[in-house]
């Protein structure tokens, strides 16, 4: 059995053409889905603009909106071509938005927007896994949904520290449950990568006091070392592409559309 996986489209149809398909029996995607350039642009603009003492650009509904749709799009169109080829499953990155979040921007910013869960699952052969195992002809996979480890609010210290740590501590509580239940698995599929393994950020669009930390996961980690999954899959820090191990798990970070096929 071959299995393919693939890391973070954002949208890179032309990048993805390139991947050998033939005799793929199924295809995994690390999150982050569709084209996120108009909403990097707007969030790490205002980013650099509090780091100058400036006021903070608000957006337009139209604007908002605009930069929406264009990850929805990309994402449905690279999902269309991938069901050509072998089954899909995937997670949610920090680009995609779930339904609750999504009804929640459409209500701000007054405008309908599609709800890209819903839309995938209804695609033939598309399975979207965030939190949950997957057994495809005996291979456990588990898919673990994009969260906020409270490790990177501590090392990163992001403006709204305070809460965004609450948040980060909500969402790790939840993530290391989630692994809990996972308990061993064959193939696990995670966003971010482990802390301090294929994770230093270097991207010249990455603010200044970012580069050279270490962005990964501390809970994803200790996972990995206590459960020993086979395969982890991940992308996030596209700059850290590559692979190591921990023990004898094999980790790859895929990076933007990077491929890994494995035979099992």
């Amino acid at each position: 059995m071959k299995i393919l996986a693939i890391g973070d489209p954002h949208g890179d149809l032309k990048k993805i053409r390139k991947i050998p398909m033939g005799g793929i029996d199924l295809i995994l995607v690390t999150g982050d889905l569709g084209s996120a350039n108009l909403a990097r642009e707007m969030a790490f603009g205002n980013i650099k603009r509090k780091k100058e003492g400036l006021d903070e650009i608000e957006y337009t509904p139209s604007q908002r909106k605009k930069a929406f749709m264009e990850a929805y799009d990309s994402t449905i169109k690279v999902f269309k071509y991938l069901t050509r080829f072998a089954p899909v499953y995937t997670i949610f990155g920090n680009v995609e938005s779930s339904n609750k979040d999504t009804r929640r921007l459409s209500k701000k910013i007054g405008f309908d927007l599609p709800l890209l869960y819903d839309d995938l699952n209804s695609l033939s052969d598309v399975r979207v896994i965030n939190n949950r195992i997957a057994n495809f002809n005996g291979i456990r996979i588990g898919g673990l949904e994009y969260f906020v480890d409270t490790n990177w609010v501590q090392e990163f210290k992001p403006s709204k520290y305070k809460k965004k740590l609450v948040h980060a501590n909500v969402g790790t509580k939840k993530a290391k449950k989630v692994l809990e239940w996972f308990d061993s698995l064959d193939i696990l599929v995670c966003h971010q990568p482990p802390y301090s393994i294929l994770d230093k950020v270097t991207a010249k669009f990455a603010p200044k006091d970012w580069q050279g930390k270490n962005a990964g996961s501390k809970t994803i980690l200790n996972y990995i070392r206590r459960k020993k999954p086979q395969f982890v899959f991940c992308g996030h820090i596209h700059e850290g592409e590559g692979f190591t191990k921990i023990g004898e798990a094999e980790i790859y970070n895929l990076g933007v559309a990077g491929h890994k096929i494995i035979e099992l």
